[in-house]
């Protein structure tokens, strides 16, 4: 069994998008090939500049929708740390 995973793409349009999903790699494809949700169907190319490892769908939910309700310049910090946590 695969684990659940929160992401945030940047759009093309340089918004994000947050979801959660169980195959990070097929779900970027998927919104890339335009079979994805509605709103980055007209903001592609996406591209993965978050991702949260999650204990299950339930946990993933819920750190999605906190991630939802942050600024944009609360989740540019939160990329900008897991992005020097990485280095």
């Amino acid at each position: 069994m695969k684990n659940w995973q929160v992401y945030i793409l940047r759009c093309g349009d340089d918004t994000f998008y947050t979801g959660i999903t169980n195959d990070l790699e097929k779900r970027i494809q998927t919104h890339n090939e335009k079979r994805g949700a509605r709103y980055t169907r007209s903001r592609l190319p996406v591209t993965l500049v978050f991702q949260e490892e999650s204990t299950s769908r339930s946990a993933a939910s819920q750190r999605e929708i906190v991630i939802k309700k942050l600024t944009r310049a609360q989740k540019m910090s939160l990329i900008a740390d897991q992005q020097e946590t990485c280095k």
